[in-house]
């Protein structure tokens, strides 16, 4: 049992596995449009807008956010 809570430790991959079923970002890409990424970092979907990425990451079950 932990008995302080600030012991627990988790790797960044572990983390991102976590919410990969169900949580996705949107972020601009590079080029023109916008990307739908899995929690992984996995790219699910290039799209022309940001409303058209939350759009599809809602029709597909992803509670999705934006970053930067």
């Amino acid at each position: 049992m932990l008995e302080n809570a600030n012991d627990l430790r988790i790797s960044d991959e572990a983390l991102a596995l976590l919410g990969a079923p169900d949580i996705g970002y949107v972020r601009a890409l590079d080029g023109n449009g916008y990307g739908l990424f899995g929690a992984d970092g996995t790219l699910l979907a290039e799209c022309p807008s940001y409303e058209v990425a939350a759009a599809v990451a809602r029709q597909n079950g992803l509670s999705a956010f934006a970053v930067n």
